[in-house]
């Protein structure tokens, strides 16, 4: 439990929208959503949501997916506005929706072109 004065004001101002956040109740920022990874990952994940957090943080109310790999993808990403899916190695799909609209994208092109397509 936190003491409110015993806080900084940003310390609490960016908890409060986080939690917001998470409830659904408020977006702030972009929200992020991905597979746990397993097996079937085609790319590092982690390094891969890293950059695209990196330049999509600023874009409040944005659901971006980033999916290791096409089995569970498409159906975990479900409710995300864009989708960074694995095709096949070396290769990514990008979805609008549950909408595959550009597929075997080579993985050193896709974060670039999935900021392309979220600002289209």
């Amino acid at each position: 439990l936190l003491e409110a004065s015993d806080q900084e004001y940003e310390f609490l101002r960016n908890t409060s929208f986080n939690l917001l956040q998470g409830c659904r109740m408020r977006n702030t920022k972009a929200e992020y959503v991905s597979c746990p990874s397993c097996g079937r990952t085609l790319f590092d994940l982690q390094e891969i949501s890293a950059q695209i957090r990196e330049k999509t943080s600023h874009l409040p109310g944005v659901s971006i997916a980033i999916m290791g790999c096409i089995v569970n993808g498409p159906g975990e990403m479900a409710d995300a506005d864009f989708g960074y899916v694995g095709g096949s190695p070396g290769k990514i799909d990008l979805y609008v929706g549950k909408t595959v609209v550009k597929r075997g994208i080579a993985m050193e092109h896709a974060t670039e072109a999935l900021i392309q397509l979220i600002k289209e």
